[in-house]
């Protein structure tokens, strides 16, 4: 494995992170937060336990592909001499009953393609972060690897001695592996495998048709759409920023953080996403999540970050039995980040909430009674706006008044009186219309520089990228000298070889050594919003070029070398390529008549 050419399986329930060659390196088990049985993937350069692997005899070759428009994994491995066999993964995900199949579950299917390859099977789960060898039992037809908590079952129609001890063998049929839940598949493997595989096929396909996809770029948007998708745990609604922890933002960082909980501003970014590619089920599903905590919560404060799921502890803590990505730590789980206020929370919420207010086709419309449910966020929103908090990038060390946090503040209170202007509450839509627009002029007066540009904080003159989106939120127009000035300091200070850092100053760990990948779309969105194009879409081709060999994106980027680092696949980064592309692409009419 080089890097982060990494693939990723998923259902929505659990996803599977698989490298180049096909070795499943991160599987957590059962849910997206979970216990990863396979863990190879921070057990340092050369791990002996903590995957599933097809190994091929004298192997000289791996091709890997998506099944087009799918969540479906093939990878080619070729022998010296032409042999080769044929691996599929992926998690069943697909209507049955009225409702969606989508078990804690992968599956492997391992066809011969050419010749007679020989082929050994290894499956090497651990237990708690690495540091519990499971215990062994076995059935007729299944392999149970028992941990101190849980049980995973791999459950198969190839001999069974060859994968107790490893042995190689000639793979002249198809042989198909369950992995899951402690239970019996009482069907034919072989019929049960290829029902599942076309169902799931079919599945992903017609999710895709659904899509409202851009001209241009359909591929890249496709691939970023349906990786969201699995970065959302359909059992809560709640939706992940990433499917791993700590891959270091760079090397011998020190940063290295879990993301595998839900961040209200990450879920937000995603729900506008998959909105504007008419996926609004996503949405629907988030808000239900996000105003239960808050119900269930009262007048407490919102949190930066929530468990996808009641009952996890989040307290950050060290997995000592795990060396790190290439050996680079600490392992970390859980995210001292729930302690912190991020006052930009609410207006992520209120913002994910709009358009149910306005979108025809939905069938739960927001109404008088949402409203009502939004009105005490934004409340807090008011009260909170110009007070200090951790800021978008999660500061550990200080707190500061952040431009971009208390605009989020502001869009909550402006949106809100749009809403209750069409629900009817007209005192009400008066009322948060004079509140928003006199904290707008309060953020200005504070936030814009004696050079002209907007300050990432109030009373101060610090740049970062967060300030790129105060356009798209409509604090200033894109053509106001202000947000021009901004995006000059930017280009200037922030950009690198064609990526754009966070910013410039040292934080908590030093001065950050990688970009982080959404701000260099959001400067080529801002670029585009000026009338730069021919700027935007030059950095736009230039990131597509450093996607991994499947399309997919983490978190950061090396500007000097484009090695790409941080947790894996990032919500950020798939959400900053869709929004970009939507901002580039021609019309249909356009391209049609026009294309090259």
């Amino acid at each position: 494995m080089k890097g982060l050419d990494l693939a990723v399986i998923g259902n929505c329930t659990v996803a599977s992170v698989i490298s180049p060659a096909g070795r499943h390196v991160w599987f957590c088990y059962p849910r997206l937060d979970a216990d990863p049985v396979f863990n190879a993937l921070l057990g340092g350069t050369a791990p002996e336990t903590g995957f599933l692997e097809t190994r091929l005899r004298d192997q000289r070759a791996a091709q890997q592909r998506y099944l087009p428009n799918t969540a479906v994994l093939e990878t080619v491995l070729t022998d010296r001499e032409g042999g080769q066999a044929r691996v599929l993964d992926f998690c069943p995900r697909f209507r049955r009953y009225g409702r969606v199949f989508r078990p804690p579950m992968l599956v492997r299917r391992i066809e011969p393609v050419a010749g007679r390859p020989r082929i050994t099977v290894v499956a090497r789960p651990s237990f708690d972060y690495g540091a519990s060898p499971p215990g062994r039992s076995f059935g007729s037809n299944h392999m149970r690897f028992v941990g101190p908590t849980q049980v995973l079952r791999v459950t198969t129609d190839m001999s069974l001695s060859y994968l107790t001890h490893e042995v190689e063998f000639a793979l002249d049929r198809p042989i198909n592996l369950f992995i899951g839940a402690d239970e019996p598949v009482p069907e034919t493997l072989e019929l049960l495998a290829r029902q599942f595989l076309d169902e799931t096929l079919f599945y992903w396909r017609e999710w895709v048709r659904g899509l409202n996809v851009p001209f241009d770029w359909q591929e890249a948007v496709i691939r970023a759409a349906i990786t969201l998708k699995l970065c959302s745990y359909d059992d809560t609604g709640a939706i992940v920023a990433a499917l791993t922890t700590s891959i270091p933002e760079s090397p011998g960082s020190g940063r290295t953080w879990d993301y595998r909980y839900c961040w209200l501003r990450d879920a937000y970014f995603t729900v506008l996403a998959l909105n504007r590619l008419s996926a609004t089920g996503t949405m629907e599903a988030f808000l239900r999540f996000i105003l239960d905590v808050v119900e269930r919560d009262g007048d407490a404060e919102l949190a930066p970050l929530y468990p996808i799921a009641p009952g996890l502890d989040l307290e950050e803590r060290a997995a000592p039995a795990l060396a790190g990505f290439l050996g680079d730590g600490p392992v970390r789980i859980g995210n001292a980040a729930r302690t912190q206020r991020q006052n930009d929370a609410y207006g992520s919420i209120v913002l994910a909430a709009a358009q149910m207010f306005w979108d025809e086709r939905l069938p739960l419309r927001g109404d008088l009674e949402l409203y009502r449910r939004l009105r005490p966020i934004g409340e807090t929103a008011a009260r909170l706006a110009l007070t200090a908090d951790a800021g978008p990038w999660e500061f550990r060390g200080q707190t500061r008044i952040h431009t971009f946090s208390a605009a989020m503040c502001w869009a909550a209170m402006k949106q809100l009186g749009l809403i209750a202007r069409r629900v009817g509450a007209s005192d009400d839509a008066t009322m948060w219309l004079a509140r928003a627009e006199v904290l707008r002029d309060e953020i200005l007066r504070r936030s814009v520089t004696p050079e002209g540009w907007i300050s990432a904080t109030l009373d101060g003159e610090v740049i970062d990228a967060s300030s790129l989106l105060l356009a798209g939120l409509g604090l200033v127009g894109a053509m106001d000298p202000r947000f021009l000035a901004t995006i000059e300091v930017t280009s200037k200070r922030l950009l690198r070889n064609g990526f754009v850092m966070r910013y410039d100053e040292a934080d908590d760990f030093g001065r950050p050594g990688s970009a982080f990948l959404v701000c260099t779309f959001w400067y080529i969105e801002a670029l585009a919003s000026v009338g730069r194009r021919e700027e935007a879409l030059a950095l736009f081709e230039n990131v597509l070029t450093h996607r991994n060999h499947l399309g997919l994106l983490p978190e950061d980027i090396a500007p000097d070398t484009g090695t790409l680092w941080g947790n894996f696949p990032q919500t950020y980064s798939q959400v900053g390529l869709i929004s970009a592309a939507m901002r580039l692409t021609r019309s249909w009419e356009e391209g049609m008549w026009h294309a090259s």
